[in-house]
């Protein structure tokens, strides 16, 4: 397992989790826990942004994609 593969992971898990959010948003009725899950799925977004970024720098600068 290498870091870049360990980030693909969680970027992937993470866009199942937002979507659960999305999903629990809408099915509540209850505007208080809309609102939270609304929050969350924008939190998310947020690590995913990181996790992603992160990820297009290590395949950047990973020695193993360059050639000699």
């Amino acid at each position: 397992m290498t870091v870049q593969s360990d980030l693909e992971k969680v970027i992937a898990y993470c866009e199942a989790i937002k979507g659960n959010y999305a999903i629990m948003a809408h099915a509540t009725e209850d505007q208080q826990a809309k609102d939270m899950f609304n929050r969350m799925k924008v939190d998310i977004e947020k690590h995913m942004e990181f996790l992603s970024g992160r990820l297009e720098y290590l395949t950047l600068n990973n020695e193993l994609n360059k050639q000699s």
